[in-house]
């Protein structure tokens, strides 16, 4: 089983940075791909980027590619979302989650959730 606690959103006007972190706890942590996810208001939960077990591969969505990096460090049990060059439209809860490593879908666990709001 593995336990999610994302943390470092917040509000930052549009061109603005935020970096999100994601601890997890958990015999199996390394067992699974991680990916990011994020849920605005009135539509469904989205993948945004995924990285598997040891960093060997990564995947961003288009429309964050070039503005966010996904990034994992193992010893510390933590994933990463830097995101530089905010948009009004990345405004969202974003959620750390568990994936199939050649899918990138979720498997069930979450976090609780990390609200981000980028002002125009």
């Amino acid at each position: 089983q593995v336990q999610l606690v994302e943390s470092g959103g917040g509000l930052v006007q549009a061109g603005g940075s935020l970096r999100l972190s994601c601890a997890a706890s958990g015999r199996t942590f390394r067992s699974y791909s991680m990916g990011w996810f994020r849920q605005a208001p009135g539509k469904e939960r989205e993948f945004v980027a995924g990285i598997s077990w040891v960093g060997s591969r990564i995947y961003h969505v288009d429309s964050v590619k070039g503005r966010f990096t996904i990034s994992r460090d193992n010893a510390k049990n933590t994933v990463y979302l830097q995101m530089n060059s905010l948009k009004p439209e990345d405004t969202a809860v974003y959620y750390c989650g568990a994936t199939i490593p050649s899918t990138w879908s979720p498997v069930g666990y979450w976090g609780q959730g990390t609200q981000v709001t980028v002002s125009s």
